[in-house]
């Protein structure tokens, strides 16, 4: 039996579902130990939560969303985000105590509050950036070689933009990146209408962004947006 058909049986059977989590909580542990950035273990609140994603991926995945295991990653990631971020809002304060500064905390809750999100968007930022560096190793890639690889001038910029905003348009395109872990350059040459040296000049770079669209980096692909409509 495929994965697949473990999976569309796994979503109306409990014992198919409790076998296959059982079968893959090493690849559990693998996703959660990535976004933690050191080894998890059992008694880790992650793990839990990774379990629980696990089964999430299950019942919600249909084989039109691509590789059960891309999916289920994405799920696990997404929601140990989640966690991260609700942790971190996670202060008790009484509002009409004075502060140090003699007002009533519920006038500076609000600052703290500010304070409080900048707090939690860098951590999950620091994460997201984490899972990216060591996603982009399984593509023989890293952060400073795709910087080096970065295009320096407007007009090469824009064509590498292009590049990417077809594929982003073309999910088979993305889906066969992802399967391969190599750009397809003819089809995206004559796709995105862009020369295949100058696409075999920014590999590393054009490879990363669109590696970036494939697996749920929210944050990096926020900041990237300005740039993907012509920004």
């Amino acid at each position: 039996m495929t994965l697949v058909q473990r999976v569309l049986q796994a979503k109306t059977d409990n014992n198919a579902a409790d076998s296959l989590i059982k079968d893959y909580i090493p690849f559990i542990k693998s996703e959660v130990s990535k976004f933690m950035g050191t080894g998890c273990s059992e008694q880790d609140d992650e793990y839990s939560i990774g379990l629980i994603a696990f089964h999430e991926a299950i019942t919600g995945y249909e084989e039109s969303k691509g590789a059960f295991i891309n999916y289920a990653a994405k799920v696990i990631y997404s929601r140990l985000v989640d966690n991260a971020r609700k942790e971190n809002r996670h202060i008790y304060v009484s509002i009409d105590e004075e502060g140090e500064d003699e007002r009533p905390l519920y006038e500076t809750i609000k600052d703290e509050d500010n304070t409080a999100r900048e707090k939690e968007d860098l951590a999950a930022a620091k994460q997201e950036v984490l899972h990216l560096a060591k996603t982009l190793e399984k593509y023989g890639l890293d952060l400073f070689s795709i910087s080096e690889n970065s295009p320096k001038q407007d007009r090469t910029l824009a064509a590498c933009t292009r590049t990417v905003r077809y594929a982003t348009e073309n999910k088979e395109i993305l889906a066969e990146i992802e399967r391969t872990g190599k750009l397809p350059l003819a089809a995206l040459s004559q796709g995105a209408g862009v020369e295949k040296k100058t696409l075999e000049r920014h590999r590393k770079y054009l490879l990363a962004m669109m590696i970036i669209q494939t697996n749920g980096f929210e944050i990096i692909r926020h900041h990237i947006k300005g740039v993907l409509k012509g920004g």
